[in-house]
């Protein structure tokens, strides 16, 4: 099986020192607008899944996608604790993929596609799931990634359909938005 960080290592970086250097709300409010529909993956225990859900509004919804149900019951937790559950969906993901269709208005992939095996086919699915004019904020770290392997998956994003909108400042991380081009007519 391909690593997958584990659900108790999350407490070495899910946890309010993480505050002074990545602070959701004003990474995520040019993102996320009131009313959008959001896919948080590889969510872990929520740090941007509560944040996204107050971004998106009471008409919003985020979606919360994880491999592992211990991840999804600590975001269910502190969902119940910010009063938010009603905006947020859990989900779990297995091998296979996160399977929606253009239901999502914004995805976040934070720190996590580095351990997806098969990048190609993760990207299609996230491509598959966003509306068009859809957006994915694709962080990766720095520690783990390099420049040019981001590149490499920014490549492989644009083989499954989107464009680079832009590079995007996230502390301690390599991050690009990529967009889904609006259809047509």
């Amino acid at each position: 099986m391909p690593h997958v960080c584990p659900w108790w290592f999350t407490y070495s970086f899910d946890n309010p020192l993480r505050l002074l250097l990545q602070k959701p709300e004003p990474m995520l409010r040019d993102l996320v607008r009131e009313g959008d529909h959001c896919l948080d993956l590889g969510c872990g225990f929520g740090y941007f899944t509560i944040p996204m859900a107050r971004l998106a509004g009471e008409a919003g919804t985020v979606t919360a996608v994880d491999l592992q149900a211990q991840m999804l019951a600590r975001v269910r937790k502190r969902a119940v604790r910010a009063g938010l559950l009603p905006r947020i969906r859990l989900h779990q993901a297995d091998s296979s993929g996160i399977h929606f269709e253009a239901a999502f208005d914004f995805a976040l992939a934070f720190w996590m596609l580095h351990e997806v095996p098969d990048q190609p086919l993760m990207l299609s699915q996230i491509r598959t799931a966003l509306k068009p004019g859809g957006r994915l904020l694709l962080v990766e770290p720095r520690i783990h990634v390099s420049r040019e392997a981001l590149d490499r998956s920014v490549a492989e994003a644009e083989g499954a359909g989107f464009t680079r909108a832009a590079d995007h400042r996230v502390s301690l991380s390599r991050a690009v938005l990529l967009e889904v081009p609006c259809r047509t007519s």
